[in-house]
């Protein structure tokens, strides 16, 4: 075999192998949002054995009112990252409380459009999570602040009293508490 055969050879073996390393996103409890990678080299990864019960308090608004919010897809990524690692989706007790700027995140999309003048990017996030399983609760006091009504949010949506109590709430009943 002459050198520039083995040498086209060599390079070919080698961009394949590349095709075959690179990787789709996998969206294993939150169909089509927040997709992830497996990482064949990580020395740390969610147990499987294990139940989560997890609170987000999400008061940070989205940066383009046009897009998924980053914050509202992030749940779905922590969702995603654990059922990669192998948690099933009834292991999984996630609630999200939603104020701050985050709370526009929810409106539904009448009232979203009048804002906006586009629907509401995040409702079908927010289905596809609540599919998985997730609760969401908008705090009932930043509603108050914004002159926000019911008939204004989504209603896959539910309202508390408020963000701190429900945090508060929550926490000592051995929820884990992340910040987005």
């Amino acid at each position: 075999m002459n050198r520039l055969l083995k040498a086209t050879l060599f390079f070919a073996a080698i961009f394949i192998s590349q095709l075959t390393i690179a990787q789709t996103a996998q969206y294993p409890l939150v169909k089509g949002y927040g997709g992830i990678y497996e990482v064949p080299d990580a020395i740390e990864r969610p147990d499987p054995s294990l139940d989560y019960k997890i609170i987000v308090d999400m008061s940070t608004g989205a940066s383009d009112p046009k897009q998924i919010s980053r914050w509202v897809d992030n749940v779905a990524r922590m969702m995603n990252l654990h059922g990669l690692a192998g948690v099933k989706k009834e292991q999984m007790h996630v609630k999200v409380v939603i104020h701050g700027g985050a709370i526009f995140t929810v409106l539904n999309n009448e009232e979203y459009q009048s804002r906006y003048q586009v629907d509401n990017p995040n409702l079908p996030v927010y289905q596809a999570l609540k599919d998985a399983g997730v609760e969401f609760l908008v705090c009932g006091q930043s509603m108050h602040a914004r002159n926000l009504k019911k008939e204004n949010i989504s209603p896959l949506i539910g309202i508390a009293h408020s963000a701190l109590t429900t945090i508060t709430t929550y926490v000592p009943q051995g929820y884990t508490l992340l910040k987005f």
